[in-house]
């Protein structure tokens, strides 16, 4: 083993024409490796390769070219042992409604081939919350239950990777919550989690490293905390005495006024420095009683690169 759980080289797929339409490049010669036991984000747009990627992890979707290896197992030399290495919880409900938890997941540990005596369904289904409704039909259960029965199908065969497609999409804060916690407590216990998601605080405060996608190809890897270091927008909130009058900012920088009375000062802290707007401030006759900056999160970086890293057509 080579110490990453998902190694894609130049990995490309295209979908063929449909009708009089053109054929589309989805993945174009991906480059991408994920540490064993990290979290970590899959990011991009609607429409720029993300669940390509998935489906072609989970031998859902053939790649047009390209090598897949999944925990150690070349995907084309080793399909079953590299399928078998990794969960996938999918975002659609893809549930038979006639089946019952402990049914549903029961079957699918038989479709994995894992023996009746190694099977760990009342183990999975006290992790997902389900004990209670173990014998109540899918059709019955809510929302938020049917989701969690995704992630307990996703478990049967304990995979060394999991991969969580869109996982708290039109779910309450309270079963997000427990599906934060019980992904930690699967990789406290080493597992891989790969995650894509469109709720950009949870990438935030969730994932180790992140890549984002655009156009089929990765434009940026690092690690969070790195990603969000090297954003050059800064903001300054100046908390004035009284009622402040107008200020003539520097080159470069923005006000605005929040309903609180702050100035508000958006700049890039390459040209300008933090000195420069309190001298303009002063300037202008405004008595500070307090300030703050803020940094920017992983929503800004998302859509710096998205916006001004788009490959060429």
């Amino acid at each position: 083993m080579s110490g990453n759980a998902i190694e894609l080289t130049g990995l490309r797929k295209t979908y063929a024409a449909a009708g009089r339409g053109a054929a589309k490049e989805a993945l174009k010669g991906v480059d991408l490796t994920i540490p064993q036991g990290s979290i970590f984000g899959l990011l991009g747009p609607n429409g720029a390769g993300k669940s390509t990627m998935i489906n072609i992890l989970a031998g859902l979707v053939t790649k047009s070219s390209g090598k897949v290896n999944i925990w150690g197992f070349d995907q084309d030399v080793n399909p079953r042992q590299s399928r078998a290495a990794i969960g996938v919880m999918p975002q659609e409900l893809n549930l038979d409604p006639f089946f019952t938890p402990r049914g549903a997941l029961e079957v699918q540990a038989g479709l994995y081939g894992v023996p009746k005596a190694q099977r760990r369904t009342d183990e999975i289904l006290a992790l997902i919350g389900l004990e209670d409704k173990a014998e109540a039909y899918a059709r019955s259960l809510s929302g938020g239950m049917r989701r969690r029965l995704l992630l307990g199908k996703a478990l049967v065969h304990s995979p060394q990777i999991l991969v969580l497609d869109e996982p708290t999409a039109g779910v309450d804060i309270e079963l997000r919550q427990m599906l934060w916690a019980n992904v930690r407590k699967l990789n406290e216990q080493g597992m891989t989690i790969i995650l894509t998601t469109h709720y950009l605080e949870e990438a935030q405060e969730m994932c180790d490293e992140i890549a984002i996608i655009n156009h089929g190809e990765v434009i940026v890897r690092d690690r969070t905390e790195t990603l969000l270091a090297q954003m050059d927008a800064k903001t300054l909130v100046i908390m004035p005495e009284g009622v402040a009058g107008p200020v003539q900012t520097p080159d470069g920088v923005e006000c605005s006024k929040r309903a609180d009375g702050a100035l508000v000062f958006s700049y890039r802290r390459s040209t300008v420095s933090a000195d420069t707007i309190l001298q303009a401030v002063r300037a202008a006759g405004i008595t500070i009683r307090d300030v703050a900056t803020e940094e920017p999160n992983l929503e800004d970086v998302f859509v710096e690169l998205t916006s001004t890293k788009a490959p060429a057509a």
